[in-house]
């Protein structure tokens, strides 16, 4: 049986036998150091539970077998998820040379296994340059990407024959870290949908040898570059101390909107706003989307300026409409 499955079942009888959770509001944002071992989605239920949130959603998926940065926005917080996703990330990774698998990790089932050549770095590095810059990549069939209103990995387990076209992708900067007989370590800067374990099978191709991921951390995402992660193990220890104290690990919205140009309004500007009114800027604001605040800095939420500088509503937070 798939070890990705066998995986994600053991730890359904955990999820359970967790108490019935009386959750709260919640409006912050977690930034959660994911197990390997766990679903994007099990680490999210666990932390909503930890937390009592009534509403959570996470900002792009991990593999199981991935470690590292996942962003859990809590209830307001889930109106900018979608904006988040698209921004860039970087990971490490290791490769294991000389076997492709099925899954193109190592959670997948050995396909093809051939000799490892002599590996040198300038040969290495020569063969990462076509991977880097705006490339075209064909994503695994065991992805979460939807064809026909279905995972592929769904339609990959059932054994069903997978045509996945490939697609444009941004890769900002690979550095080979090390390297030996039969793996290589990779640090990954790169744009929204681009797939790790694809960069890693056409690299192990362009060597003749075959290649997999056999480890994958998240890094950073954008704008989450400096701030500190949390792991459920130290989420638990804090939760244990009181709520007050778990509560400290949150960020506020805001910090997910460090990107976006900010536009201040005054409080009628801000209340005319909040109840759907367009609202006309008095200062030059160059078109497109923003991040409106009140005086105090409190984020009201997206807004977008058109090119007569007239502000109308996009995604605005439930606070707006108390301003």
């Amino acid at each position: 049986m798939h070890r990705i499955r066998d995986l994600r079942r053991s730890y359904i009888p955990a999820m359970s036998k967790l108490p019935r959770t009386v959750f709260r509001p919640l409006d912050a944002i977690l930034l959660l150091d994911k197990p390997a071992g766990l679903s994007s989605n099990q680490a999210l239920q666990r932390v909503r539970h930890l937390f009592r949130a009534e509403k959570a959603g996470h900002t792009g998926s991990l593999d199981p077998l991935a470690t590292g940065l996942l962003p859990v926005c809590f209830g307001e917080a889930t109106k900018i998820a979608g904006h988040l996703l698209g921004n860039h990330k970087a990971y490490e990774t290791t490769a294991t040379l000389g076997a492709t698998t099925d899954t193109d990790d190592a959670d997948g089932v050995v396909l093809r296994e051939r000799p490892v050549p002599a590996l040198t770095r300038a040969r290495i590095e020569e063969l990462l340059q076509p991977l880097q810059g705006r490339i075209r990549q064909r994503p695994p069939i065991y992805s979460a990407l939807k064809q026909g209103g279905e995972p592929l990995y769904a339609k990959a387990r059932r054994g069903e024959a997978i045509e996945v076209p490939e697609r444009e992708v941004q890769v900002d900067a690979i550095e080979l870290l090390e390297f030996g007989e039969n793996f290589l370590r990779l640090r990954i800067t790169c744009g929204s949908g681009t797939y790790v374990r694809s960069l890693v099978r056409d690299l192990g191709e362009s060597l003749g040898c075959g290649a997999h991921v056999a480890s994958l951390r998240r890094l950073w995402v954008e704008p989450f570059r400096t701030q500190s992660m949390h792991t459920l193990e130290s989420l638990q220890e804090l939760g244990a101390q009181g709520e007050s104290v778990l509560d400290a690990c949150l960020l506020p919205i805001e910090t997910g909107l460090e990107q976006w140009r900010r536009v201040v309004l005054p409080a009628e500007s801000a209340r005319r706003l909040g109840h759907g009114q367009a609202v006309l800027l008095h200062e030059p604001v160059p078109a497109g989307e923003v991040n409106v605040t009140d005086a105090a800095g409190r984020s009201l939420g997206l807004a977008e300026v058109d090119g007569e500088g007239l502000l109308r509503a996009k995604r605005l937070f439930r606070w707006a409409a108390l301003s």
